[in-house]
């Protein structure tokens, strides 16, 4: 288990791996997990937006990954970061961290927890989580765009869906953004909000259906996407293995 220190300040609970941001102690805790105190410091290595704008900063010699919780969809446009407060546990930040901890003990390629924050305001919550970041990787849709990948990536791809399934992990979004491929072609997989250990097998097939809509669409979307039926076939065959 990692070294772990939790406290609450005020109207804040936060998590943290003291191995990993050691530092990161009461009345520093608001700066750690706001972007422009990482810009100001010249920590900011990059930024990707989505929903929200996610960073990644270098801190202590290693990279981490800071991401804010909004929502999506119509409801977004009305509370953009605020979720319904029901207790601690049920919040997304504590629910995403305690199952990445727990796909590190499975020994499972996905991201470390670093800290997290859950901020009460009346009924409703925000929240952030920091991750460590995935050295050298680069989401596979950016790599199709630029290549094609070999058959036993493509294989790879399929073994390593198909050992989250063993584990009974449900990834909530499996697409083609959430697979991550590292200098030494070792297949991660990130993004695990609204994920969970889920039971019976009858899901696993829409997970893989779900991944082979998200090819299909940027495969439309893009010219010269470099995915073919041929490479599915390939991803099953690695995940049948």
């Amino acid at each position: 288990m990692a070294n772990q220190h939790e406290f609450s300040d005020k109207n804040q609970f936060i998590w943290v791996d003291n191995d990993l941001l050691p530092d990161l102690i009461k009345g520093q805790t608001h700066n750690y997990f706001d972007g422009q105190y990482w810009q100001s410091k010249g920590a900011l290595i990059g930024t990707s937006v989505g929903r929200g704008t996610t960073y990644f900063f270098q801190h202590n010699d290693r990279q981490f990954v800071l991401r804010h919780y909004r929502r999506g969809g119509m409801i977004g446009k009305l509370l953009s970061d605020q979720y319904l407060y029901t207790g601690l546990a049920k919040t997304r930040a504590e629910q995403e961290r305690k199952l990445l901890q727990h796909l590190q003990e499975l020994g499972l390629p996905a991201p470390i927890p670093a800290a997290s924050r859950v901020v009460k305001n009346g009924f409703y919550y925000q929240a952030d989580l920091i991750t460590v970041k995935i050295p050298d990787a680069t989401d596979i849709h950016h790599i199709l765009l630029e290549r094609a990948l070999p058959d036993d990536v493509w294989q790879q791809i399929g073994t390593t869906i198909a050992r989250f399934h063993q584990q009974q992990i449900y990834h909530h979004d499996l697409n083609i953004h959430n697979i991550m491929l590292d200098k030494n072609n070792k297949v991660w997989l990130i993004d695990f909000d609204k994920c969970s250990v889920k039971a019976g097998d009858s899901w696993k097939q829409d997970n893989l259906d779900r991944l082979l809509r998200s090819l299909r669409k940027e495969q439309q979307k893009c010219i010269d996407y470099n995915f073919q039926s041929v490479d599915w076939v390939q991803v099953i065959k690695g995940y049948k293995s």
